[in-house]
């Protein structure tokens, strides 16, 4: 079964958005010759973003045109600038790659990657909207104390963003090494110079447009994949799903497994139990998807870029329209890799391996659908992919420094005219090299579990934070704080001792790693949301009765808007 397994103990967490996908897969993969179609396409990509940044560096002004583009973005345009920002060329990548290995199970990606959206859309889009201005820690620390609340949510985001970040440099370099035959160290200072420069000079317009552009650029191509598919077997997905059935099983025979073991095997990709089996990891898995996505800092700072709470909810509608689409789309382009790709000489090595890796499959399919043209299409969008969220990434975690501890906990909310700016790109600067350097030094590294690490912070330290502040009236500023931290620290102390660090990463025995299960969220939000309740019950202190007084406050302003648009012009 050597096609079908290779994935097998990565892709748990290969496939969540942002992860870098190829990276895992790629390595020791050879790098193939110089896909000039692709550069030419990729040129003409960056070419376009860069004249962008131009026209958006014109328009970048003040600190607000910088963080949220002067909250001038449309519903609509948010929307698929959100479902930029989470259409990953992992998620692209990834899960087209689950579904060819395991068939229906890999729907579990798409499903709890979708479910997280009604979370953001009923309880947070609109309240997010009104309460905050630049960051989600605005929202969080709105009645609380501000210095400690900002430390804390500073820290969060930077982790969430140091993980994601290395992730996808591995993966840039990783993808473009095997595509367009560059070395990986090149690979990765384009990324990190091209995602300095959008950051640097347009901000969250120029961030904004990119993801756009490139959102249209990956849900017309795997359109155009998944319609290809879809037309070699009359629009009828039986007939695609029986051909797949009929190709797993020949694959098995050819592995040596006996008729029964084959019929098996081919009919095990149309039900569920060949991913996680152990149910609490299962559970604890679908958490961090679910909750992950409405802590996920970067996602979050986009509701303040649109003029009211209407087009927050508006953005929401969208993305989750154009997220669930996309969603189907690799669902069946995961199946027409089976019937495709893994039926094709061309496609697979010496020893019955699909070159590159499984994580590849969407690209051999591209070739195989479009040629050559349609391959270097889909190899520019992938790699337009990972540099679009590389921007948003470097912004969220930039607005970090500048916004809440700079301009909030150092300048005591009154920093010099200009200054929060001038901090806030010498942290894109020092956030851009970080970046390049840990890509280059992790090249060799299993880097697939940094993604599930900041999945799992955003949904055990920010989230519950987010949520206990807004929506309940006996939070109080030292609550949130120590909640918020327990859930830090545990969901990172969790995943380091759970299998896929201690012994995939540490190489400790198979067996031994202290924390037995695959994602630490359903303990670590758990510990996170405990801890805000009992310290908030116990806490008696005055602050504790101004954070209480507040709520009232607090509720109208998230529900009515009310001094909302005062707030957010300044």
């Amino acid at each position: 079964m050597r096609r079908i397994s290779a994935l097998a103990a990565t892709l748990t967490v290969s496939a969540i958005p942002g992860v870098a996908s190829a990276a895992d897969v790629i390595q020791g993969g050879a790098k193939q010759a110089t896909n000039w179609t692709a550069i030419a396409m990729f040129a003409c990509f960056v070419i376009a973003t860069l004249f962008i940044t131009k026209w958006a560096a014109s328009k970048t002004k003040s600190a607000s045109d910088f963080y949220t583009a002067g909250g001038g973005i449309t519903g609509f345009q948010n929307g698929l600038a959100i479902a930029g920002d989470y259409m990953s060329a992992a998620s692209f990548l990834g899960i087209s790659a689950a579904v060819m290995t395991t068939g229906y199970d890999g729907l579990i990606y798409s499903i709890g990657f979708l479910v997280g959206w009604p979370i953001l859309t009923f309880l947070m889009a609109e309240r997010l909207r009104n309460l905050g201005k630049f960051t989600f820690a605005d929202v969080a620390a709105f009645r609380f104390a501000q210095a400690p609340v900002r430390i804390f949510a500073a820290s969060g985001t930077l982790v969430v963003v140091a993980f994601y970040l290395i992730a996808q440099m591995v993966g840039a370099g990783s993808l473009i090494e095997l595509l367009f035959g560059l070395d990986y160290w090149i690979a990765v200072v384009i990324v990190g110079a091209l995602m300095m420069i959008y950051v640097l000079f347009g901000g969250m317009t120029a961030t904004t447009w990119v993801q756009i552009i490139k959102a249209c650029l990956l849900l017309g191509g795997a359109s155009f994949m998944a319609f290809m598919v879809m037309w070699k077997y009359g629009f009828s997905p039986e007939a695609l799903f029986a051909d797949a059935v009929r190709i797993k099983a020949d694959i098995a025979a050819g592995d040596g497994a006996t008729p029964q073991e084959a019929a098996a095997a081919g009919q095990s990709i149309m039900g569920p139990g060949t991913f996680i089996k152990d149910p609490i990891s299962a559970i604890s898995f679908g958490m961090a998807l679910m909750f992950g996505t409405a802590g996920l800092p970067h996602i979050l700072m986009r509701f303040f870029t649109v003029p009211s709470a209407k087009e927050a909810r508006k953005s929401v509608m969208w993305a989750t329209t154009w997220i669930g689409y996309f969603y189907l789309l690799t669902f069946i382009i995961g199946f027409g890799a089976i019937t495709f790709v893994l039926t094709n000489p061309e496609f697979l090595s010496a020893d019955g391996a699909l070159v590159g890796g499984n994580n590849m499959a969407a690209v051999h399919l591209a070739k195989a659908v479009g040629g050559n043209v349609f391959l270097g299409f889909i190899s520019a969008v992938a790699f337009a992919t990972i540099l679009a969220v590389v921007a948003g990434l470097t912004l969220s975690g930039a607005s970090a420094v500048s916004h809440d501890l700079y301009a909030t906990v150092i300048k005591k909310g009154h920093p010099e005219p200009g200054s929060e700016l001038r901090v806030s790109r010498i942290t894109t600067i020092c956030l851009g090299v970080v970046a390049v350097v840990l890509g280059i030094a992790f090249k060799n590294q299993n880097i697939a579990f940094m993604v599930s690490l900041a999945f799992a912070v955003a949904a055990s330290a920010n989230f519950p934070v987010l949520f206990m502040s807004v929506l309940w009236k006996d939070c109080t500023t030292k609550g949130a704080v120590v909640g918020g931290f327990l859930g830090l620290i545990s969901s990172v102390v969790l995943t380091i001792l759970s299998p896929s660090v201690w012994e995939a990463t540490l190489g400790y025995p198979a067996g031994s790693a202290p924390f037995p299960y695959t994602s630490p969220a359903l303990f670590s939000m758990a510990l996170a949301f405990l801890g805000i309740w009992i310290v908030s019950k116990m806490d008696n202190s005055q602050r504790a009765r101004i954070d209480r007084d507040g709520f009232l406050a607090q509720q109208v302003r998230s529900e009515t808007g009310i001094g909302a648009s005062a707030a957010s012009s300044h």
